[in-house]
């Protein structure tokens, strides 16, 4: 196997139909090639969103068709071929097209199904909230790492725990919640900084989860502490409901 070769393994690594010395091959060429290695992860996560808009469950002979025409056909090279007369070769030419249709294809063999795993936007739309999930990660991890790092904790309604973390050197907090109530239907829990008396909007916490870290929306700045409403679907640009929970922020 070449360099080249390589090159196009990314779409079989993240399905995960490499074999045992194909993989080692490309996870060795993957810690030394940034283009692969984002365009691995890329293409995982964008199988992985992609699951949320199935509509029809395939056939159970589809993966192992799928499986058996990746094993058959191959990526375009990153070089292509000598221009007659010219000793050149093509400027080569990252096509983001193909690389979406190979994210369908990983969905599908990957037990996924649905015509609206193959629209282009929805791909396009999944890779962004991936990527705003990961800076939301990495937000928290830089708040909770700061040498600067306060925290102060109270106790909820149902035995759930609160806890705030401020870092004033980066100007954030996080709030991290455990064994949180789920919202009512159709409801939310908004989180706010208080400004003296002004409630201004943090964000919205994930309905699905009781236990959760969020990184709060906004800079710190002049606040004094922390609240959390029920709203609507969305949130709401001011409460609307008295607060579930308020906290003063850690000095």
């Amino acid at each position: 196997m070449n360099h080249a070769d390589l090159h196009t393994l990314t779409g079989a690594y993240a399905l995960h139909a490499l074999s045992d010395t194909e993989r080692a091959a490309f996870e060795r060429h993957l810690a030394d090639c940034v283009a692969c290695a984002q365009e691995t992860a890329e293409l995982t996560a964008t199988a992985a969103r992609l699951g949320l808009a199935v509509s029809v469950t395939p056939r159970p002979v589809l993966r192992e068709q799928v499986l058996h025409r990746i094993t058959t056909v191959r990526q375009e090279s990153p070089r292509g071929p000598v221009l007659p007369g010219t000793g050149r070769t093509p400027t080569a030419r990252r096509h983001p097209l193909s690389r979406w249709v190979l994210a369908a294809c990983l969905a599908v063999a990957a037990g996924l199904g649905g015509t609206a795993v193959w629209q282009h936007q929805r791909a396009e739309d999944a890779l962004e909230q991936a990527r705003q999930a990961e800076r939301s990660a990495d937000g928290v991890a830089a708040v909770l790492a700061a040498p600067d790092a306060r925290t102060g904790s109270a106790k909820l309604a149902d035995g759930a725990t609160g806890t705030v973390v401020v870092s004033a050197a980066r100007n954030r907090a996080v709030f991290l919640a455990s064994g949180m109530a789920h919202p009512p239907r159709g409801k939310v829990y908004q989180l706010w900084f208080d400004d003296g008396g002004t409630m201004r909007s943090a964000g919205l916490m994930d309905t699905g989860r009781v236990d959760q870290a969020v990184l709060m929306s906004g800079t710190v700045d002049g606040a004094s502490g922390m609240g959390i409403t029920v709203e609507p679907a969305g949130g709401s640009d001011q409460p609307t409901s008295a607060p579930v929970a308020l906290m003063p922020l850690p000095a």
